[in-house]
């Protein structure tokens, strides 16, 4: 007979988190699919002290053992802007990972269901992050497919488990693996060319990171609140928030892989991020940078690497459905083609968004993964 499981909540101590953390890469090892976060990352993310989302939200972590051995984990969290939006009284859940039993998956999210009831709550959703900019969806489709650093993997049995608990599916995504041509596909460079005369469009390039941050740092994330505005679940960045993406994100790209478009008088009319893909060097580090991980990092940044992350692509409303996708592609095709790429990942799209898999297109391409967010009413 099985020992009973019991939870525990999870202090915010940096050596409390980072056992949190380091449980959750162990649980997938020998998987050759699993991309670990880097540690420190999720850490601090998860650290009230560090990560200013905590200025609109309350979270709580827990760990499920058995016979004193973790077998489960998981962040409720409340985003506080968001409900005010969106009127609903809804809890998130995230960073959730468990062994395949259904006793230790019933006590792990009894755990956070009864957190979130006690603080009024009637809904929970997940898994998500406290925004946007963290990981969501529950992998429901691609298994055998190597995950990118901006998503999430787990094992087939997550989302059976979901079902067996009455989560039901509340929104899906799709992602896209995408051959990159060896030349610009005429069409994209037609339209490119009379989107951009006729808007008064033009492209910039930087030779610093420290030049862009200063130039278009503020104004990128705050297209980004504008853009992604009606999209799932969005908590818009606070001023705070802002900063410290800046500090996270703009610090840590290939300048070459990022495409800016501007209108005449300089304003920011569009953005493209892309960045060669940290898989492999995240797996062969194990989401250390220490002792050698910051190497594997490194050269997956600055050494030949044939896969790109499209990691956010963001345009002003005035400027949808008008061609300015094109001008990002447009831009960076070259450069992909010059540094030998193959492939680019397209990472989430929300499965309803025929916009956006509209750019497709123009190119060869895959759906390769699924992933899905459930929903349970309390």
């Amino acid at each position: 007979m099985k020992s009973p499981v019991t939870v525990t909540p999870v202090s915010t101590d940096k050596s409390s988190l980072r056992r949190y953390v380091k449980w959750g890469i162990s649980l997938y090892d020998g998987n050759p699919y699993y991309v670990p976060p880097l540690v420190f990352d999720d850490v601090n993310t998860l650290d009230p002290k560090k990560n200013p989302a905590f200025e609109v939200c309350e979270a709580q972590s827990f760990m499920a053992y058995r016979d004193g051995e973790p077998v489960g984990r998981i962040t409720a969290i409340i985003n506080r802007v968001v409900n005010e939006r969106s009127g609903r009284k809804e809890a998130r859940f995230g960073f959730v990972d468990f062994i395949d039993d259904a006793e230790a998956v019933d006590a792990l999210f009894a755990a956070a269901e009864q957190w979130a009831r006690d603080r009024g709550m009637d809904e929970i959703v997940g898994p998500m992050g406290f925004t946007d900019l963290d990981h969501e969806g529950m992998l429901t489709a691609g298994f055998e497919e190597t995950g990118t650093m901006a998503t999430i993997y787990n094992y087939p049995y997550y989302p059976v488990h979901m079902e067996r608990m009455g989560y039901k599916v509340d929104t899906s995504w799709v992602e896209f693996r995408i051959d990159i041509p060896s030349e610009i596909p005429e069409k994209m460079a037609r339209i490119s060319r009379i989107v951009m005369d006729k808007y008064k469009l033009r492209l910039l390039h930087f030779d610093s990171t420290s030049k862009l941050k200063k130039a278009y740092g503020k104004e990128l994330f705050e297209l980004i609140n504008e853009a992604y505005d009606n999209l799932y679940g969005y908590s818009p960045l606070t001023p705070a928030q802002i900063d410290y993406y800046i500090d996270m994100y703009l610090g840590f790209i290939k300048l070459e892989y990022v495409s800016v478009v501007v209108e005449e008088n300089g304003r920011l009319a569009g953005v493209g991020i892309t960045m060669p893909s940290l898989s492999k060097a995240l797996i062969k580090s194990r989401g250390r940078l220490f002792p050698t991980g910051w190497f594997h990092l490194l050269r997956a940044l600055k050494g030949h690497n044939d896969v790109v992350d499209l990691m956010l692509i963001a345009v002003r409303k005035e400027y949808l459905n008008k061609g300015v996708n094109a001008l990002f592609f447009y831009d960076l095709i070259p450069e992909y083609i010059r540094n030998g790429v193959k492939y680019a990942e397209s990472n989430l799209e929300l499965e309803e968004n025929s916009n956006v898999q509209a750019q497709w297109q123009y190119f060869t391409h895959r759906l390769h993964r699924r992933r899905s967010a459930f929903r349970k009413h309390l």
